[in-house]
């Protein structure tokens, strides 16, 4: 990504930033066709020469931050995408019709949108991650992704280490089955006695924990499961969603 950078620093230190009149609303569809463009295998260069006229449109729209933040998401998606075409030759029909993909173009409006309320650069990597996953899976679906999203530019980076290491020693811990036979379940108790003798949770900074496992509860990552033990350990464990979350988090290497 070394040239890419250089060239993409260049192009938005090239442009006149007067003050320019607002574009009508609609010109986002268009901004959106051009970064589905901007996302083909062709190589960096293929996409240098398109980026000042794009750049240009997006600063019409909201400003110079914006149009900074979302080139650079973009290019984690182009970059990952190229990933993807070199190590899955099975996916590269997939990856070449994205073009014509409705939800991959839905995909990278919610993207678009979500890069408006960051300019953490984690951040906006988590939101290139969760769409090249999506395709990865074939899994775009409108309404779960930009539930994941959302979640990307909310959360902090230790809200999605108390995610990780939850979901790690839920792994590991017994099963027990549920007596309504639905399914299967780990005991919470079991969970996180576990993780405080990895002293990943101590009676002096459980304030901490505590704060991060409500974020993810009000994303639907995390689940309070109700038991009769009396204890200050949390109950609480990584729902289905969570478990999503992070799979579309993993580096597009795995």
């Amino acid at each position: 990504m070394g040239q890419f950078d250089r060239e993409t620093d260049a192009a938005l230190s090239e442009l006149n930033w007067e003050a320019i009149s607002e574009t009508p609303g609609g010109e986002f569809a268009e901004v959106i066709g051009d970064l589905v463009a901007l996302t083909a295998t062709s190589g960096p260069l293929g996409i240098v020469g398109k980026i000042p006229g794009l750049l240009l449109k997006i600063r019409r729209l909201a400003g110079a931050s914006y149009a900074s933040n979302l080139v650079y998401a973009i290019t984690a998606v182009r970059d990952d995408l190229e990933t993807l075409y070199e190590r899955h030759e099975d996916l590269r029909a997939r990856i070449e019709s994205l073009g014509t993909d409705g939800r991959f173009s839905e995909a990278i409006s919610g993207l678009a949108l979500r890069a408006m309320h960051t300019s953490v650069k984690d951040r906006l990597k988590r939101l290139a991650r969760i769409v090249v996953n999506g395709v990865k899976e074939d899994e775009l679906d409108p309404e779960g992704l930009d539930d994941m999203l959302r979640a990307a530019t909310q959360l902090t980076k230790g809200d999605i280490s108390v995610l990780e290491s939850v979901a790690e020693a839920q792994s590991k811990a017994t099963i027990f089955s549920l007596s309504t036979g639905d399914g299967t379940i780990n005991l919470p108790r079991e969970v996180w006695q576990s993780l405080e003798r990895d002293r990943f949770i101590t009676p002096g900074g459980q304030m901490v924990i505590r704060s991060s496992l409500a974020r993810l509860q009000s994303l639907g990552f995390v689940a309070d499961i109700q038991t009769m033990e009396s204890t200050w350990l949390p109950r609480f464990l990584v729902s289905p969603e969570g478990e999503k979350f992070l799979k579309f988090l993993r580096e597009i290497a795995e």
